[in-house]
C-alpha cells in the first residue's frame, strides 16, 4: 500500500475549503440557535442565513425570496420533478441525466404523467432541435442538466432556454413551459445567471463546491407553481419544511462566495488536465477520451480502456494512493455498465473499462505526475491477464 494520498475524484465531492470551515464552526456549538426561534438564539441564526441566501442570489442573479436551500440537489431535483407536472402532463428530459432526475421521473410516469427521454450524440451532447420536436401541447417541464457528473458535457442550456421562451410565446400562460437544470457540476465553472440561462428552476449541491455534504439549493423563479413534496413545518415558505441547517447554510454560502473570489484555480485545473489527457492518450495505446473535448468542464477527464474492468483499475489505483472513479459516485456500487456511456451508443464492455479522473482546486502538477507514471503499468498489468484481447 503506498504512502501517496491523492485525490482525483472531485466530482464525486470535494473536500471542504478551510475558510469554509472557519465559517462554519461557531454555528454548531457556540451560536447554536435554531433559525426558526423568536429570541436572540434564532435572531442571530437567521440573519446568518440571510447572509447565506444573499450571496446564492447574487451568484444566481435571482430575488432572496426565488433561493430555497435543500438537503442537497437530490432533494430539489426531485422537488421539481415531483411537484411541478401533474397527470396528464409532459415531461422532456435527456437519457443522461443523474438518477435523481430519471428516479422521480420514472415515479412519475407511474403517476400518470407522460416523459420522453432525448438521446445524446456519441460526444454526450443533446441536440436542441431534439428537444424542440419533442416539446408537446401538454408539454409542462423540460429538465436537461447542465454538466455531466460522469463525462464533464455542457450542455446548451442558453439556446434551450431561447427555446423555451420561444414557445412560451406561443402559449397562454396557464399552459407555459418551465425549464430547469440540475447544476451541480456547473458552478465551478460555467455562467450561472439564471436570466441569462433562461431556466425557471435549478438545482445546486454545496459538496461539489468545497462546502459541507447535506445541504442545497433549489432556484425557483417568481411564480413557478412548484407543491411541496414534505409537510411539517412553515421553514423555506412552506415548500420545503424542517428546522434549518444554518452551519450548512452557511457553509454552502462562503463556498459560493469563494467561487467569484477564486477564478484563477480553474485555469490551473485546465492546464493539470491537459496534460493528464496528452499524457494518458500517448502512454497508453487503445485509450479514448469519453466526451466532447471542448464543451466540457476542464476538471473531467473520462477515459475507456480497451480490454481492461474499471473496477480492476480504481482498486489497483487505490493501492498506489491515488483516489478515482469508475462513474458517478451514486452508481459505484452497480455492476450494470454506466448508463450514460450506453447513451453514447458504447459498447458494453468499452464501457466497464472506464475511470473518471476529476482534478479540483488542490491538485498540483506532482499529482498528475505521479498518476501518469502508475496508471500506465497497471493497464498493462490488468491487460496481460485479461480474457478480453
Amino acid at each position: 500500500m503506498s504512502n501517496q494520498k491523492i485525490y482525483f475524484d472531485h466530482s464525486a465531492t470535494t473536500p471542504v475549503a478551510p475558510q469554509v470551515l472557519k465559517e462554519m464552526l461557531p454555528y454548531f456549538s457556540e451560536t447554536f440557535g435554531n433559525a426558526s426561534s423568536i429570541h436572540i438564539h434564532g435572531q442571530t441564526a437567521m440573519a446568518k442565513v440571510d447572509e447565506a441566501r444573499e450571496i446564492v442570489a447574487d451568484f444566481l442573479g435571482s430575488k432572496t425570496s426565488e433561493v430555497f436551500f435543500t438537503s442537497g440537489a437530490t432533494e430539489s431535483d426531485n422537488l421539481v420533478i415531483l411537484g411541478l407536472a401533474k397527470p396528464g402532463e409532459h415531461i422532456i428530459t435527456t437519457r443522461i441525466e443523474h438518477p435523481a432526475i430519471l428516479e422521480p421521473c420514472r415515479e412519475m410516469e407511474k403517476r400518470g404523467v407522460e416523459v420522453t427521454y432525448i438521446g445524446v450524440s456519441n460526444k454526450g451532447l443533446v441536440s436542441v432541435d431534439d428537444i424542440k420536436q419533442a416539446i408537446k401541447e401538454n408539454t409542462r417541464l423540460i429538465s436537461v442538466m447542465y454538466v455531466n457528473n460522469e463525462i464533464g458535457t455542457i450542455q446548451s442550456i442558453v439556446e434551450i432556454g431561447e427555446l423555451v421562451k420561444e414557445e412560451n410565446r406561443k402559449r397562454k400562460s396557464e399552459n407555459r413551459i418551465y425549464f430547469h437544470t440540475d447544476a451541480v457540476q456547473a458552478a465551478n465553472y460555467c455562467e450561472m445567471n439564471v436570466d441569462k440561462l433562461g431556466v425557471d428552476l435549478l438545482s445546486l449541491s454545496g459538496h461539489k463546491i468545497y462546502g459541507p455534504k447535506g445541504i442545497g439549493v433549489l432556484y425557483k423563479r417568481a411564480g413557478t407553481p412548484l407543491s411541496p413534496i414534505q409537510f411539517g413545518g412553515h421553514q423555506e415558505k412552506g415548500l420545503r419544511p424542517g428546522t434549518l441547517n444554518v452551519p450548512g447554510i452557511i457553509g454552502l454560502g462562503k463556498a459560493v462566495e469563494l467561487i467569484t473570489q477564486d477564478q484563477e484555480s480553474n485555469k490551473k485545473i485546465k492546464k493539470l488536465s491537459d496534460k493528464l489527457i496528452a499524457g494518458v492518450l500517448k502512454n497508453i495505446p487503445n485509450t479514448q477520451v469519453n466526451g466532447d473535448l471542448e464543451k466540457r468542464v476542464p476538471s473531467n477527464a473520462h477515459f475507456s480502456f480497451k480490454g481492461v474492468e474499471g473496477e480492476s483499475m480504481l482498486l489497483l489505483l487505490d493501492q498506489e494512493g491515488i483516489a478515482v472513479s469508475t462513474g458517478s459516485a451514486c452508481s459505484s456500487g452497480s455492476l450494470e455498465p454506466s448508463h450514460v456511456l450506453m447513451s453514447l451508443g458504447m459498447d458494453p464492455l468499452l464501457a466497464h473499462g472506464s475511470l473518471r479522473i476529476t482534478l479540483g482546486k488542490f491538485n498540483t502538477e506532482k499529482d498528475v505526475d505521479y498518476l501518469l507514471e502508475v496508471l500506465p503499468r497497471i493497464v498493462a498489468k490488468l491487460r496481460m491477464i485479461s480474457p478480453i484481447k
